[in-house]
């Protein structure tokens, strides 16, 4: 009797032990999935690009509507880097009246195109690089863009201006505005091209 008291409790310590260990491998195994889940939850989002930031941003919907109308959505949807001077919807409503309407319409696309792409800048050029550049270039700093025209960048009372080729004028109103392909940095004027 005494032989089977005692098998009987090595048999009992031996269930518990197992059933311990089977209990421990499960809080080691959702343990694990647990860790797996927060990991996932910490993935890196990626910056989008230079359309979809424009897109994301309510004070960029003429923009946007203007750079899908010039085809460009792909352009700037490439590798770049571009640096952007966009102009907010603020900007296009300077236009005298009538203008954007008339641009939008297929037969301005050629126009609609060169004047948005004289917005863009081969390279990333954050606030740092450009005021640096105009300090360095005597406060007058000229970058030729897309388009192939040049704007003159210069700085009044700490802001960065842009000087289009009919000595127009724009400020920065928002800079380093970060994409995957580049820069956007916002301003409160359309600029054209001659």
């Amino acid at each position: 009797m005494k032989l089977v008291k005692t098998i009987s409790a090595f048999v009992l310590v031996g269930v518990i032990t197992a059933s311990c260990g089977q209990k421990k491998e499960a809080e080691s195994t959702e343990m694990a999935d647990s860790t797996t889940v927060a990991m996932d939850t910490t993935a890196v989002v990626e910056t989008p690009n230079i359309v979809g930031v424009a897109a994301g941003n309510a004070d960029f919907s003429t923009l946007v509507t203007a750079v899908t109308s010039a085809g460009l959505v792909e352009t700037l949807s490439s590798d770049g880097p571009f640096t952007v001077f966009a102009p907010n919807n603020a900007a296009f409503a300077k236009l005298p009246a009538g203008t954007l309407d008339s641009l939008l319409k297929p037969e301005s696309l050629n126009k609609l195109q060169a004047i948005l792409k004289y917005h863009v800048v081969a390279g990333k050029f954050d606030a740092t690089t450009v005021i640096d550049a105009i300090n360095k270039n005597n406060g007058k700093y000229t970058v030729t863009t897309v388009q192939g025209g040049t704007i003159a960048l210069s700085l009044k009372d700490g802001k960065v201006m842009l000087t289009d080729a009919n000595g127009g004028t724009a400020t920065v109103v928002l800079a380093d505005v970060a994409a995957s392909n580049g820069v956007i940095h916002a301003i409160d004027t359309v600029v054209m091209p001659k």
